[in-house]
């Protein structure tokens, strides 16, 4: 890989791409792409990672937005860079990974002809902790997607803490089935530290996942709490060896604490949390492989609902709405300091004045911490439903609708009300062959949590619609109840 990149490098500045320059990757998981990530790097070049799972206009914005120099993209999405192309108005270079020579377009290049023709000798880039690595993408929830910039500090922190909190150990052979443009790429650099190495699969599948982890032998691999739940409820989950899975990181989304009980059943004590956000890549708080094993009872259900503890490198404080520090057990909003922070939004110095006051990063997710500071994450700040003047945190809400043997999925978000401004509505997917009822349901969660938290109406459905990477989409959930609305709060 680091020949391949050094040799890449060459290439690149015989094209003319210098440091500072932005590169967009619209790639698949494949190897190639850790190539490019580390030629980029050397040559203090700054990626672009582009999401497949996103649309073309998407694409279009950000490679125009960041001035993109150059485009490397893989060859099955070809037909993808053709429709784009006439609205990108910054591309010079067009490089595709896979494919033959005579099936390129006019003007495009192999990644692999590049590599293997690359000059002799290659400008040496000094590149300062500060400069630039990347620019990543949020998701987009209000507006348009703001661009997160990640320095080489940022990255060096992100993987340090990775070292020190994931668990990885020597030898590690780590299935990546998650988008290397996102979470999955933070860890190629902390596996091969390990003298590990890292299994690509470019989409998910349950049986295509756990084969790979039968036949690889694998040691770990990285999931997203809706894939968990997949592995749990497959049908033929038995029939694979899975036995030297030794951990199993997930995160990007809470995860339901009866579902996770059940993973910890049929997987055993394997898995490790970890929370955090593109503006702090991969790890605020990590909740570790021993720290799932619960001895007290009473104890249980607090930390399998947290994140964990602030990792080695964090402080963590939780601010109410004025930016006091709340109480232990009151919900506060997350406020940050790491040393793997974001520079800044992209072009955007007012988003970033707001998110990064004082050197804190105010996440806006609201937490708990208990006294012995494990982190709760109710919600996002945004998700909150405020019904006829209490507050609903509709995670809370969720992770008692889970409970219910039942229930396989289950979202709630805030409908409108006229009397109380927001309802809270629970919609469900349950278990095949399960049969309950609306007002079971209403009842179930009102005797644990009280008559405010519980839903006021459920609605069933055959699936529940997530996020490109996996997370439940409570947006396009709601927008379906706000439609026509100039408020939609």
């Amino acid at each position: 890989m680091g020949r391949q990149a050094e040799a890449l490098l060459g290439a690149l500045q015989g094209l003319g791409i210098a440091a500072g320059d932005r590169v967009a990757f619209l790639m698949k998981n494949c190897l190639e792409y850790a190539v490019c990530e580390y030629a980029l790097a050397k040559a203090g070049v700054v990626r672009v990672p582009l999401a497949v799972l996103l649309g073309n206009e998407d694409h279009i914005y950000m490679m125009n937005f960041t001035e993109c120099k150059a485009l490397i993209y893989h060859d099955g999405l070809a037909e993808r860079v053709r429709a784009m192309a006439p609205d990108l108005n910054t591309i010079e270079t067009w490089i595709s990974v896979g494919g033959e020579e005579a099936s390129l377009d006019s003007g495009h290049l192999r990644l692999q002809t590049l590599i293997d023709e690359a000059p002799e000798g290659r400008i040496p880039a000094a590149v300062d902790p500060e400069d630039l690595a990347s620019i990543y993408f949020t998701g987009g929830t209000t507006g348009r997607p703001k661009g997160v910039m990640l320095s080489h500090r940022s990255w060096f922190y992100t993987y340090y803490v990775e070292m020190l909190d994931f668990g990885i150990e020597w030898g590690e052979r780590l299935v990546m089935t998650t988008p290397m443009t996102h979470a999955a790429g933070c860890l190629i650099l902390p596996v091969l530290l390990r003298q590990g190495r890292c299994v690509l699969i470019d989409h998910f599948d349950p049986d295509l996942l756990l084969a790979t982890i039968e036949r690889e032998k694998a040691t770990a691999t990285l999931v997203v709490p809706t894939m968990i739940y997949a592995l749990l409820d497959h049908p033929r989950r038995d029939d694979y060896d899975v036995s030297s899975l030794r951990n199993v990181l997930y995160g990007a989304a809470a995860i339901a604490p009866q579902r996770l009980r059940e993973a910890l059943d049929v997987f055993g004590p394997v898995f490790t949390q970890f929370y955090g956000q593109t503006e702090a890549p991969m790890a605020l708080t990590a909740l570790s492989r021993d720290l799932h094993l619960v001895a007290d009872a009473d104890r249980e259900e607090a930390v399998l609902s947290s994140a964990g503890l602030a990792t080695y490198q964090t402080e963590i404080r939780l601010l109410d709405e004025d930016g006091n520090e709340v109480a232990r057990g009151e919900p506060g909003e997350i406020v940050a300091r790491s040393p793997n922070m974001m520079s800044g939004y992209f072009e955007n110095p007012e988003a970033t004045a707001e998110t990064v006051v004082d050197g804190w990063l105010h996440t806006g997710d609201i937490a708990r911490m208990d006294e012995h500071g494990f982190i709760t994450i109710v919600d996002r700040k945004k998700d909150m439903i405020v019904s006829g003047g209490f507050n609903v945190f509709p995670r809370e809400v969720e992770d008692v609708l889970f409970e219910h043997p039942a229930v396989r999925q289950a979202a709630v978000v805030g409908v409108p009300h006229e009397k109380w401004g927001e309802e809270v509505r629970a919609v469900v997917v349950l278990h095949p062959g399960a049969e309950v009822g609306a007002g079971e349901l209403i009842e179930y969660v009102k005797s644990r949590k009280g008559s405010v938290m519980a839903p006021k109406t459920i609605e069933f459905r055959d699936s529940i619609p997530v996020t490109n990477l996996g997370k439940v989409d409570r947006k396009a959930i709601r927008a379906g109840f706000w439609s026509g609305r100039d408020r939609k709060v």
